[in-house]
């Protein structure tokens, strides 16, 4: 561990990041540097072994499920297995779900529905008595004459004086029943029964009867379908003894989805697995969960829940009082955020998202990268493997300016985005064309001459036009031989000065990096460990903290490169089936119109961001109809301003609604016995005889309008939209983000 509690991380300059080595599809480097075992899978830590030699930490077996008080036996994982969760709409916390109607019911008032049961009940009380004295008459002994043998009547019946007592009173009995039938039809006597007695006999979650054997969880069917025999009964027994967690079972099933798709054998993930037991195919780091959790996660399904959708009218009926969550099947579509400072865009949807990442990537599902201000409260440095601090000279990694990448061309577009895709029309520099063009012009050049891109240094060196530099790139090409790249510097040089080059514009940009605060960062030498996003082939957890205070152009230009070296690391990525997630908490300065076409093109790669706006004046007005088009999840905190609320009214649109107009009519009475009535009726109630009128008519009407947004959402709630990766949407839901 450094001096700050971060985790020292493993590897080489050449091989800065640890890549997994425990799922079967993500073979690696192991934990401690050393060569991965034979079998392309590492070893769980032991008992008594928590300090290895390379000074790393080794958390111990685990013996709790997460989240759940410890038991000895592992009944808490096995119940938090066994819960049932339902196939739900997008963004209902399905773990423990019970569906309800998609319509609302019409539902009696309470006193109403208790009156009538009573009266019912009192009513049928009156009929037995009635019949029971005789005073309604002998009818209903009727059918009992009819059907009852005379035999069987009478002290000296056949049945004998006890048997003819049961024959009568059996009749009474049933003719009682019936009128008990009836009059609970009448008074929804079943009704009052589910309403008020069922819930408190409702067994909770945890009580109910343990599935058969074929259809629980725990048994790992699928593996003794396979022929896994052994292995099923190991990992079953390691739940059984409480050795087992979530993370566990989550990364255990991660690795034979590789083994069912054909990349890596059966007897691989055996050998693993009867080795190591649950602890088997540990992520490169040897966690096995977080330190701590602050939300509620939900492996099994991939959720994190950020809260609870309202009791509100304007809530559809099935999503009313249900949980929320977000997973990867939701992120893949990106989620934008817009509300004030202090509105909980950081501590109620950033963090829970970046904890529930954290967690896939542990489980060998996903790969995370969190962008933020130093101090925003991401989440601890431990949960991380890759932790950059920029500007902090403590800082074990470094943040590759050129992404990694060989290709000049392809490092000048990501870098002429990160400098200049800000600027708008008619500024010179609006073209990120010319820019991406010098830039390539200079970095091609370079990296012939001296085999890396240039340092910040120099690249400003050489976009100023400084005539020793050119001079010596110059007199390396010529030696070299290089002429194409030697007529690429000749056109740069012709460029320079004249009106329109962009190149000062990109020098300028350039200088904020050439600060005495990054002078140790943003190395191309080879003597620091940069972080490269090409990286994201593998389940790594990476928290990027920028230097927002006294570097706030600095650090939006930053997070635009971030933005842009995703966007172009994912589309190359060669395993699609990791989603990878970009967390950016302030996307300030960021959105440029490149930034919103990498978005679009996230969802088919298996990728998506998340960007916070503290308010959408914060995006240049041409880009805020894409930008809220681009992104299939967004969402409106409390506090929104008016001007806000109406783009989010505009791209939710509208929806046709009931109206329902009640008119009040006095009514006139022509005759002296009506007009008496009418008095009479005015001095008991005070008010005149009225004749009520409805009129019900269809409407269309925005489903959230501006004002509604801005003076009707109660702090800590939101409202948010939903659209999964299979197309399947949410309209806007009022959420409280604190249940």
């Amino acid at each position: 561990m450094d001096s700050d509690g971060t985790q020292e991380a493993r590897g080489t300059h050449a091989n800065p990041v640890p890549r997994p080595a425990g799922p079967p599809e993500m073979p690696g480097v192991p934990p401690n540097g050393h060569s991965a075992p034979p079998n392309g899978f590492a070893s769980a830590p032991q008992e008594g072994h928590s300090v290895p030699s390379d000074g790393s930490v080794v958390p111990p077996r685990p013996t709790r499920a997460p989240g759940v008080p410890p038991t000895p036996d592992g009944s808490s994982f096995l119940t938090w297995l066994r819960t049932s969760r339902p196939e739900a709409p997008p963004g209902v916390w399905r773990f423990g779900h019970r569906p309800r109607p998609a319509e609302e019911p019409e539902e009696i008032p309470t006193r109403q529905l208790l009156s009538g049961a009573l009266i019912a009940f009192l009513v049928g009380w009156l009929i037995w008595s009635l019949l029971q004295n005789g005073y309604l008459g002998n009818w209903w002994w009727v059918p009992f004459d009819l059907i009852v043998p005379d035999a069987w009547r009478g002290a000296d019946s056949d049945i004998g004086e006890t048997g003819t007592f049961v024959v009568y009173q059996g009749y009474e009995l049933l003719v009682a029943l019936a009128i008990m039938v009836g009059v609970a039809r009448l008074g929804r006597w079943g009704e009052v029964w589910g309403r008020f007695v069922a819930p408190r006999f409702r067994r909770p979650e945890s009580q109910e009867a343990q599935p058969a054997d074929q259809d629980d969880p725990a048994q790992w069917n699928e593996l003794r379908a396979a022929g896994a025999v052994d292995v099923a009964e190991r990992l079953a027994a390691d739940a059984r003894a409480g050795l087992m967690r979530d993370v566990d079972h989550a990364r255990i099933a991660r690795a034979w989805q590789g083994v069912r798709s054909g990349r890596h054998s059966l007897a691989t993930f055996s050998g693993a697995v009867l080795q190591d037991g649950a602890a088997a195919c540990l992520h490169p780091s040897g966690a096995r969960d977080l330190p701590t959790r602050v939300a509620r996660h939900d492996l099994l399904t991939g959720q994190v829940r950020l809260g609870t959708s309202a009791d509100d009218p304007r809530n559809p009926y099935a999503y009313r009082g249900t949980g929320l969550a977000l997973g990867p099947e939701l992120l893949g579509t990106s989620l934008l955020a817009v509300g004030p400072a202090g509105s909980g865009k950081t501590g109620t949807v950033v963090r829970p998202l970046a904890e529930s990442l954290c967690l896939h990537a542990l489980a060998g599902r996903a790969a995370v990268v969190v962008v933020g201000a130093a101090g925003a409260g991401l989440g601890p440095a431990d949960a991380y493997d890759v932790v950059v601090r920029i500007g902090n000279q403590e800082s074990e990694y470094d943040l590759d300016l050129y992404g990694g990448t060989g290709d000049p061309d392809e490092a000048a577009a990501v870098l002429a985005e990160a400098l200049v895709g800000d600027l708008a029309d008619p500024h010179p520099g609006s073209d990120s064309r010319r820019s991406t063009t010098v830039l390539a012009q200079l970095l091609g050049p370079f990296r012939a001459v001296h085999g890396r891109f240039p340092s910040v240094p120099e690249l400003r060196q050489l976009l100023d036009g400084a005539p020793g530099p050119l001079a010596a790139l110059r007199q390396g090409l010529q030696d070299a031989g290089q002429e194409s790249l030697l007529r690429e510097l000749d056109a740069r040089e012709r460029q320079m000065g004249q009106p329109g080059d962009v190149g000062g514009v990109l020098a300028d940009r350039v200088a904020l990096l050439d600060r005495p605060a990054f002078a140790s960062f943003f190395d191309t030498s080879g003597t620091t460990r940069p972080f490269t996003l090409k990286a994201l082939d593998h389940p790594v957890r990476v928290r990027i903290d920028l230097p927002e205070r006294g570097h706030a152009d600095a650090s939006r230009m930053l997070a635009r490169l971030v933005l842009a070296q995703f966007t172009a690391s994912v589309a190359v990525r060669e395993d699609r089936s990791l989603f990878a997630c970009l967390l950016l908490d302030d996307a300030t300065g960021v959105v440029t119109p490149e930034a919103v076409r990498g978005i679009q093109r996230l969802r088919s790669g298996n990728a998506g961001v998340v960007l916070t706006l503290r308010t959408l004046d914060d995006v240049p007005r041409p880009l805020r109809g894409p930008l809220l088009g681009a992104t299939g999840c967004r969402m409106a905190l409390s506090g929104l301003t008016p001007w806000d609320g109406q783009d989010f009214a505009e791209v939710w649109g509208k929806e046709w609604i009931e109206a329902r107009d009640v008119t009040d009519r006095q009514i006139i009475a022509e005759t002296p016995a009506g007009k008496a009535a009418h008095m009479l009726r005015r001095v008991i109630t005070g008010k005149a005889p009225t004749a009520r009128a409805v009129t019900v008519r269809q409407v269309e009407r925005e489903r959230w309008s501006a004002s509604e947004l801005a003076h009707g959402v109660p702090a800590g709630h939101a409202v948010l939209s939903l659209t999964d990766v299979k197309g399947e949407h949410a309209p806007p839901l009022l959420v409280d983000l604190r249940g």
